[in-house]
């Protein structure tokens, strides 16, 4: 496994592609306990490699310069059938947009599944790339993000002022 941390406005991403250059993860800082503002260390087996992360790094810089609305990298996303379901209904919702955790729930297959959808989405290990930060809570509110409300609601900000500008071009 192959790994570089990446500085980006939300703070350091751990990134991790496997020999083939598919995506494994992105560690948002303060994710799982780690204190915000700092990366990941290196795991056993993963070896730092900003080369073989280039073309991940590449494409979240277009992102986050709101160059890149759509992401094309080869996913290797590990998990039961439902997650699996519940990470392709995540990917479904389009830039800018949001979905609430019922909506996502019925996209995944099971309308009354919304705690399943939530703990799926905890588990989604390509944040970002695989947006689970663009479910919210059924009243609006900013809920359930491993990388803290904070860059969640910076996410979703960034999407809408892209967006805004696209429209005003």
């Amino acid at each position: 496994m192959f790994t570089t941390v990446h500085e980006s406005p939300i703070g350091p991403l751990r990134i991790a592609v496997d020999d083939a250059g598919q995506l494994l993860r992105i560690d948002l800082p303060g994710h799982e306990g780690r204190a915000r503002g700092k990366a990941t260390p290196l795991g056993k087996g993963e070896t730092e490699d900003r080369a073989r992360c280039a073309h991940v790094t590449s494409q979240l810089d277009e992102y986050f310069r709101g160059e890149r609305i759509k992401f094309d990298l080869d996913l290797r996303l590990c998990g039961t059938d439902f997650q699996q379901r519940a990470w392709r209904a995540l990917q479904q919702i389009p830039f800018g947009k949001t979905r609430n955790y019922q909506e996502q729930a019925k996209k995944a297959g099971n309308s009354k599944a919304m705690r399943a959808v939530g703990a799926a989405n905890g588990k989604n290990r390509i944040p970002i790339v695989v947006p689970c930060h663009r479910v919210i809570g059924k009243d609006g509110s900013l809920t359930g993000f491993g990388g803290g409300v904070a860059a969640k609601a910076w996410l979703l900000g960034h999407e809408q002022r892209v967006l805004a500008k696209t429209k005003t071009r």
